[in-house]
């Protein structure tokens, strides 16, 4: 389907509500397939905020395929996805990515989603952006809506509430998309704790075609035993300076990754401690290994998007490793040439190399040396 490139874009509409300028958006791409990349590690942010994005597309007539390349590990995104029957593609080189005609990110911006090479190298062009993180400015959408918010959701809650969807209470899609983004409103928001208005406003709209019997369901999931070692591993790995507490875990499986954030949530409840950071080498199915880790902060005049820019820079491409929003980010480093294990001596070095390395740029960052720490 040709169309016109000299589309106005979201900048010179600002004018129109951005609820209109997607409608706009999605009106020129009618009848295509998109690819919504989301990322590696998806959150309840990022999988509600895809399922009400599809059901949008389908009074467009736009197939959607919400595709991610890492794992769902955490136990509440799992249930969100099982209980809600959300279909979500892991991607595999199966996936043949030029069947499609445009790339949509959301809760993300190329940051946290190794699909952006092969999205680019398949020749599909990214069309559409919502996201409530710092803009990064690596890719550039026909559309952008980019808002320091409490959620992805609330956006997308916004945009139906402004009529992109009608919600009815007897249509059982609209309710699971409800009960959805409310998980990701609140999920992204501390229980609601530091809920803005127009997150609040958007929870009161949902309220009404929520189930909330399912969302408790969702919620109410135990921490495993693996994810609860991870945690007390990274209480006894801690080093607490000028109220940061930094802690590295060692290596963990690509399936227990969503315990780091989890690990700095916990750390972020410690007495005098206003930042935490958790890391650890993740191993990946391909054999391969990355750097990850989480970013907690109830400072309010800390910024984690500069924080982590900052102290972690950007690759050879000119990419930065993470980034943030406001009270959290997140950072993930390949570790390369160095990827795969040799013998246990070997990684217990390699670990030792990186443990150190990040701890460095973590205190070069706060103003303070390793050997100061208590």
């Amino acid at each position: 389907m040709e169309r016109n490139n000299t589309a106005k874009t979201a900048t010179e509409l600002s004018g129109k509500s951005k609820s209109s300028e997607l409608s706009r958006v999605l009106g020129l791409h009618q009848g295509e397939r998109h690819i919504i990349a989301i990322q590696n590690f998806p959150d309840p942010d990022a999988i509600s905020s895809a399922f009400a994005h599809r059901l949008i597309c389908q009074k467009y007539e736009i197939e959607v395929d919400i595709v991610y390349d890492g794992k769902v590990s955490h136990q509440q995104n799992i249930a969100l996805i099982k209980i809600l029957d959300i279909e979500l593609l892991r991607y595999s080189e199966d996936i043949d990515l030029a069947r499609y005609q445009g790339s949509v990110f959301l809760d993300n911006q190329g940051t946290t989603t190794s699909l952006v090479n092969k999205l680019e190298q398949a020749g599909v062009r990214p069309v559409i952006i919502v996201d409530h993180h710092e803009r990064q400015n690596i890719l550039s959408p026909e559309f952008a809506d980019i808002r320091r918010i409490g959620a992805t959701a609330t956006i997308y809650a916004n945009y139906i509430r402004e009529g992109m969807l009608e919600l009815s209470k007897t249509d059982r899609n609209h309710m699971k998309c409800a009960t959805a983004l409310m998980h990701g409103i609140r999920s992204e928001t501390g229980e609601l704790i530091r809920a803005k208005e127009e997150d609040l406003l958007a929870a009161a709209f949902l309220a009404n075609y929520h189930d909330a019997n399912l969302l408790a369901e969702i919620v109410n999931q135990a921490r495993s035993k693996k994810v609860m070692d991870i945690i007390h591993e990274a209480l006894g790995n801690r080093v607490i300076k000028d109220n940061y507490s930094v802690s590295g875990i060692g290596y963990l499986r690509m399936e227990d990754r969503d315990a780091i954030p989890q690990a700095a949530d916990f750390l972020l409840t410690e007495e005098n401690v206003h930042t935490a950071i958790v890391y650890g080498i993740v191993l990946t199915d391909k054999n391969e290994e990355i750097l990850s880790g989480s970013f907690r902060t109830s400072k309010i005049t800390l910024d984690p998007d500069e924080f982590i820019k900052a102290a972690f820079g950007k690759n050879d491409i000119g990419k930065y490793f993470g980034g943030g929003r406001q009270e959290a980010g997140g950072f993930e480093v390949p570790i390369g040439f160095l990827s795969g294990v040799a013998n246990k001596e070997f990684e217990e070095l390699k670990w030792q190399v990186y443990d150190l390395q990040v701890k460095q740029k973590i205190f070069n960052k706060i103003g303070v040396t390793e050997k100061s720490k208590d």
